[in-house]
């Protein structure tokens, strides 16, 4: 079998390269009571959308430093008694997508919400208010400045926090939430289910944001991971600050989040993967401690992977 990365055996055992940073749970404590500070304050406003299918809505609430973030909410019409409900996340600069794919879900009779990341695809807000280097991607979008300002760590607490407004919905069962996406949306799938311990079920499909390091010296610092490499040949041309930069990037790895998921786990894997390798993948799956699966395509990359959904329909059907 052809292969891109080490091979399956030695995947099945790596535990990753990017440092974890020496405060990274007093960070992420932290972070979370400031979000959790905010409350579950939010606005539905009836969309434009209609269908016989489901009530649809623009959920609004606003996220930590100020941003108006914006999440698509779909219920099943006449819902007769308090049901389950999953949260959506999307690719790296995409959006939530359009309302008809998401009548899959409420017709098997679950509310959905489909997160807009700030600053990207969507109607989220990103007020930034970083200093430093911005330029040509989110996961460099603070590394100037405290830890505090990565902006991704603004985001993985908006799915905290979009996860915690759906739980208090008095339609939603709380103990029957679950979360999943793609890519970004894997990464976030993982965010979320570690930092709102209340998510029983999640689905990372090739999840992006994972041991930064390794990437780096995979040499697949392009595409997805290019602002990396356009970091350091702009800001520090001799990786005099490697050590420091990628000990940064740490607080928002998701292999580093991954002990504190307590959710049981279905990932997606393609062994075949160049824009998300698969051993920052495992990197992160070998550290979940909560019950796991893992399905894997070996020879496709990242791309539509056939009967995925399904499986991950199969598997939500567990809340």
């Amino acid at each position: 079998m052809p292969i891109v990365d080490k091979p399956l055996a030695e995947l099945r055992t790596y535990k990753g390269r990017n440092p974890r940073p020496a405060d990274f749970d007093k960070f992420w404590d932290k972070s979370i009571a400031a979000m959790k500070a905010l409350g579950t304050d939010h606005k539905l406003v009836p969309a434009k959308f209609k269908t016989a299918a489901a009530d649809c809505f623009d959920l609004y609430f606003t996220g930590v430093g100020g941003s108006r973030i914006h999440a698509k909410y779909l219920r099943p019409k006449n819902a007769p008694k308090k049901h389950a409900a999953v949260i959506q996340f999307h690719g790296y600069s995409g959006s939530s997508g359009e309302w008809l794919d998401k009548l899959a879900w409420t017709a098997q009779g679950y509310s959905i919400a489909a997160l807009d990341c700030r600053g990207q695809g969507g109607a989220s807000q990103d007020l930034g208010g970083t200093t430093g280097n911005t330029l040509r991607g989110h996961i460099i979008r603070g590394l100037d400045d405290q830890p505090e300002n990565l902006l991704f760590r603004q985001i993985f607490l908006d799915t905290a926090q979009l996860a915690n407004i759906v739980m208090s919905l008095p339609e939603v069962d709380a103990k029957r939430v679950g979360c999943f996406g793609g890519s970004q949306g894997g990464a976030l799938t993982l965010a979320c289910a570690a930092l709102e311990p209340r998510i029983q079920r999640a689905a990372p499909v090739f999840p992006f944001l994972c041991d930064y390091q390794r990437v780096w010296e995979m040499d697949l610092s392009v595409a997805a991971y290019e602002e990396l490499r356009t970091y350091f040949r702009m800001f520090d041309p001799r990786h005099e600050r490697e050590q420091e930069i990628f000990t940064k990037l740490g607080y928002i790895d998701c292999q580093h989040l991954a002990p504190r998921i307590k959710a049981e786990t279905l990932m997606v894997v393609s062994l075949m993967d160049t824009i998300c390798p698969p051993s920052t993948q495992f990197a992160a799956y070998n550290k979940i401690k909560a019950k796991k699966k893992m399905i894997i395509y070996p020879d496709y990359g990242h791309e539509g992977l056939p009967g995925a959904n399904d499986s991950i329909s199969e598997f939500m059907a567990g809340l």
